[in-house]
This record gives structure tokens, sequence and C-alpha cells, in this order.
């Protein structure tokens, strides 16, 4: 990667990525894209380049791209889950009409592109525990639908035309940078948040669900990690299970209570909310990560409590 554009770089993952990247390759090789409504800001904007970069707009992408002569592009843009229930037809136009552009794009360019997957990818008829990397995949959610489509549609543009896409399936991602954004998983982040103000916290995620988890500084690494991956190694592209960390809400709770003794929980469960995370893996298998570009998360469920608690409590001034 020489020259990379992140397209949605003001979102929770992307505006951490656009910066880590400009530490790994020099701010003026990481274009920081952006749709009007959602300018980058602060230290994102003063760091390095930044351009209107809409995917439903792919002559306009294809003018960044030669302009700056972009060979990789980071594509963020998507709805988030609980969002995309309410949305629909946005989260395909943004999820999937988007993509083809990108993807259009970057067989005309010549670009590779990282387009993210989840563990929304997966439904009910899924095998919940150690899920594999090649299962069946049948969401009921149309999030789950858009990230299916999207990796089956840039496996397409891989044999098809040659295209180098890649991508990883992200589990929860919890942040203390970046507030979350109307996703199933948000509680994991929202809980961090009341415990430093020494607020009660209603979780909305009934005791006792599962789901995968990633730290915000791990989910980083594995993007950066998977696109500098050897090409003849990758046995698959579309998309990795990656994995870090599994628990319910009691479970991270306890692990707060051990640094907030005082900190208390109740539970309003949200039934769109449980629905979804019910269709999900409790635990993926990520060890065709783990083999074909040695992935390898830092942080476990004490480590990232101890940092966001700290992280925190400097953010808020507590």
């Amino acid at each position: 990667m020489k020259n990379i554009l992140v397209i949605g770089s003001t979102g929770q993952i992307g505006s951490e990525l656009t910066r880590e990247l400009r530490k790994n390759y020099g701010n003026d090789h990481v274009v920081a894209g952006y749709i009007p409504g959602a300018e980058p800001k602060g230290e994102l904007l003063e760091s390095g380049p930044a351009e209107i970069a809409d995917v439903t707009n792919g002559a306009g992408i294809a003018e960044v791209v030669k302009k700056y002569n972009i060979d990789t592009i980071y594509n963020l843009a998507a709805l988030l889950s609980v969002v995309a229930e309410s949305k629909p037809r946005l989260a395909w136009k943004i999820g999937i009409d988007g993509l083809w552009n990108i993807l259009e794009v970057a067989r005309e360019e010549k670009c590779a592109v990282f387009t993210p997957s989840s563990i929304g990818s997966f439904g009910m008829s899924t095998p919940h525990d150690m899920t594999p990397q090649d299962t069946i995949q049948r969401p009921r959610t149309m999030y789950g639908v858009t990230k299916v489509t999207t990796e089956l549609l840039s496996d397409y543009y891989f044999s098809k035309y040659g295209v180098d896409t890649r991508a990883v399936r992200y589990p929860g991602v919890i942040s203390y940078v970046t507030p979350p954004g109307g996703g199933t998983t948000d509680y994991a982040v929202d809980i961090y948040y009341y415990a430093v103000r020494g607020e009660k916290f209603t979780c909305p995620i009934k005791q006792g669900t599962l789901m995968d988890m990633i730290y915000m500084p791990d989910a980083l690494k594995a993007s950066i990690m998977l696109m500098e991956a050897d090409p003849t190694r990758l046995v698959h592209r579309n998309a990795f299970n990656i994995a870090s960390m599994s628990f319910a809400p009691e479970t991270v709770f306890a692990a707060i209570k051990k640094h907030k003794p005082d900190f208390e929980m109740t539970y309003d469960v949200d039934p769109l909310k449980q629905g979804i995370a019910d269709s999900w893996p409790d635990m993926m298998d990520d060890s065709c990560a783990r083999n074909e570009w040695d992935w390898k998360p830092t942080y476990d469920l004490e480590s990232m409590t101890k940092d966001m608690l700290e992280k925190l409590a400097v953010k808020l001034g507590k």
C-alpha cells in the first residue's frame, strides 16, 4: 500500500483507521474520504488530505482515486445493524450499490479493496459455538443480507477480474474514542461510559447472551495486517473470521466491578436488538486468519477493561 483512500473516514472505525494508516504510511498518503454533512474535523482534517468520496457516486470516487494515485481503498461505508433495519433500502444502496461502484473503479484503476463484513453475516441456522470460517450464512436482517452480498460480490470481482479484494468479519467493536452509532453490540461500549460516570447502566441485551467482541486497536491491526498479507498464502479472501473475546452482559459487568465496586446494572431488553443478537454467533473460529496471515489479538476482556476505564476517565475528566 502506497496511497490509500478511506471511505467512511469519519465513522466509528474509519476515524481511527485513518489515523492509524497515516502513522504507518505517512499523512500525505492517506486520504480521508467523507460525505457532505460528515466532514472530518480536528486532527483527522488537519493531519492529511480529505476529499468527498460518496459511494453512490462512482465517477466522484474515480476522480479522487486518479487525483491521488490511489492503490488501496478501505471501504467502510455502511449503515449499522439497528439503523439498517429501519432503513433497509438505504442500507442496500450504500452497502451494495455503493460497493459495486467502488469495485468498478478498482477494476479500472487497479486498486485493492477492503470492505469489511461482520458477525451479522450469519443467521440462526449457523453453528453458534466456534462458528466455522466456511458455513451456512442465512441472515434475516438487512444488515446481514448486505454483508453476505458484500462477501460474494467481492469474491466475484477477484475471481472474474482479478481485483485484490480482502475482508474480515468484524465482531462488535469497542472503542473509547468514537461513540457507537446504531449497532447491536453498542451496549458493550455504553457500559464503560456509565461506569466511569458513576451511573447505573440499563442493559438492552439479556443476561447470558454471548457475542464476539474486539477492542478497536485489534480491529485496526487486523484490517491493516490482512491488506499487507502475502497474497500467495491466502486461501480465503472475503471474509475472514477474526476473534478476540466473547462475553455476555453479566461477564463484562463483572470485569468492570473489579475496578468499580459500586457500579450497578439492570436489564431492560430491547426486542429488536435482542433478536439480532440471538441470530449471531456466540464465538467465531478464526483459525483460518491465524493460519493464513498470522492473526493474533493483543487484548482480552481484562486488559481491554483496564485500558477502557483509564482512557475514558481521562476523556470524561473523571
